[in-house]
């Protein structure tokens, strides 16, 4: 059987949607986050955007399980309370959205996503700060339910390590380790509600190999950029994510 037919898409679409999965990848290894960002609406444009998210989480699973062991090491341990918080969470997000108006959810996405945006512009955080209890929880359960209501667990997370004096290694090992948290949580979810099928996986595997590349990529781009300039990569793909839904809500 053809890949096309395996996956239900034309050779053309196939072309794009692998193109798209190498640079969303290349953002990902860079900025540590966005892959889904990015890909979701390029693969919205081929299939449903329910398969277009279920195929982001299982790439985001397959990617996060490349390097798992430097990346948990590498991580800081808040990580790990704010990724178990968001998968406990993330059910909770799709309930909210099944019984939300749509135009009231796409509203909801780009106050949420305008306004990560603004905190990341804030003054930083002074120096040992130490997030408190309900810092650290509420960024997890928003994280949770942000997965699970938009696809978009980086909204409360990014501004959670970026705000603070992190070393770039620490922040951007701490999102992965968040998000492949957050990626196992939507897969599980969209398996439990029974919208998950064998053709999200066949397709995800069809571009994982794009994806490998363009992450290997931004892994070696990471390593040669500066403090500041990582910092403003991932400010412009936190903007283009509240530019991204503030478009879904003025063309809905």
């Amino acid at each position: 059987m053809q890949l096309d037919q395996v996956a239900g898409l034309t050779p053309g679409q196939i072309a794009i949607a692998v193109v798209a999965a190498l640079a969303a990848a290349f953002v990902r290894g860079l900025a540590g986050f966005g892959m889904a960002i990015l890909l979701v609406p390029v693969l919205g444009l081929a299939i449903p955007p329910a398969e277009a998210v279920v195929t982001a989480n299982w790439l985001g699973i397959f990617i996060g399980l490349v390097g798992l062991k430097a990346m948990l090491g590498a991580s800081e341990r808040s990580a790990f309370v704010i990724g178990g918080l968001a998968m406990l969470a993330t059910p909770l997000g799709v309930w909210l959205l099944s019984i939300t108006d749509p135009a009231l959810a796409r509203l909801i996405i780009a106050v949420v996503a305008l306004g990560a945006f603004v905190m990341v512009l804030l003054p930083k955080r002074p120096d040992g700060h130490q997030p408190s209890g309900i810092e650290l929880g509420g960024t997890g359960v928003a994280c949770g339910v942000l997965t699970g209501f938009a696809g978009m667990p980086g909204v409360p997370v990014v501004p959670f390590y970026l705000r603070r004096q992190l070393a770039p290694q620490l922040a951007r090992a701490s999102m992965m380790t968040i998000f492949l948290a957050t990626s196992v949580a939507g897969v599980g979810s969209a398996v439990a509600l029974r919208v998950a099928t064998w053709r999200e996986l066949l397709l995800a595997a069809l571009l994982f190999p794009g994806v490998l590349i363009g992450n290997t990529l931004g892994n070696k781009a990471f390593g040669k950029v500066s403090d500041t300039a990582w910092r403003l990569f991932v400010g412009v793909v936190l903007g283009a994510t509240a530019i991204a839904a503030l478009w879904r809500l003025l063309h809905a």
